[in-house]
C-alpha cells in the first residue's frame, strides 16, 4: 500500500497536519478541526494510501512557503497540489484558488462563478471540506454580510489570516464560532 507522508507543523495561527503523496501536497489542514477523522478517511480512501509520519521535499517546500507567507514575504504558493475529493469539490477548490491574496468573496459569489447560484449550500459544504487550508484559500470566503463564518481552523485563525493579507475590515461573529 502506498503512503501519504505526514507531519505536524505548528504555527502562530494553529497547528497544521501536512501530507504529501507521490510528490504532491494532498493535505495542509488544521490538526484539531471538527471533521479531522472524516477528512483523513476521505483522503486515504481516495488515494488508496495510509498515513505514515515522515518528511520529504514536498513537505519541506510547503513549510518554507508557509513560513514566507506567515512572515509577509510571499503572497502566492507554488506547490504541486493533489486535490482529493469529488469532481464538484475539486471545481469549488479550483475556484477558491482564483480568489486573490488580500481580497474576500462570498459563498454566493463563488456559486455564481461556478454558474449555479442555487448551489450555495453545496459550495459552502465543499469549501468546508477543503483539506489544503491556506494554500487553497477557503479563509477568503465570508458571509454575504461580510461576517466571518465557518472555518475549520476556527474563526480567530480566519480573522488573523485575513488581517495578515490586509483583506480590509473583517467582522467576527462569535455566534458562528460554535
Amino acid at each position: 500500500m502506498p503512503n501519504i507522508i505526514t507531519q505536524y507543523y505548528k504555527t502562530e495561527y494553529g497547528e497544521l497536519l501536512l501530507g504529501s503523496f507521490e510528490g504532491q501536497l494532498c493535505l495542509c489542514d488544521w490538526r484539531y478541526r471538527k471533521m479531522r477523522q472524516s477528512v483523513d478517511e476521505r483522503i486515504q480512501k481516495a488515494l488508496g494510501a495510509g498515513y505514515v509520519e515522515g518528511d520529504d521535499a514536498v513537505l519541506q517546500e510547503t513549510r518554507r512557503q508557509l513560513e514566507a507567507y506567515f512572515t509577509g514575504q510571499s503572497q502566492v504558493f507554488d506547490l504541486p497540489l493533489l486535490l482529493a475529493g469529488t469532481e464538484f469539490q475539486k471545481t469549488v477548490w479550483q475556484a477558491l484558488l482564483q480568489v486573490p491574496f488580500g481580497s474576500t468573496s462570498t459563498y454566493l459569489k463563488l456559486s455564481q462563478t461556478l454558474g449555479n447560484e442555487k448551489a450555495i449550500r453545496a459550495v459552502a459544504a465543499a469549501n468546508g471540506a477543503n483539506a489544503i487550508s491556506i494554500i487553497v484559500p477557503c479563509h477568503r470566503i465570508v458571509g454575504s454580510n461580510g461576517e466571518l463564518i465557518g472555518y475549520a481552523g476556527g474563526l480567530p485563525a480566519k480573522q488573523k489570516l485575513l488581517l495578515l493579507e490586509g483583506a480590509g475590515k473583517v467582522q467576527l461573529n462569535l455566534f458562528d464560532a460554535q
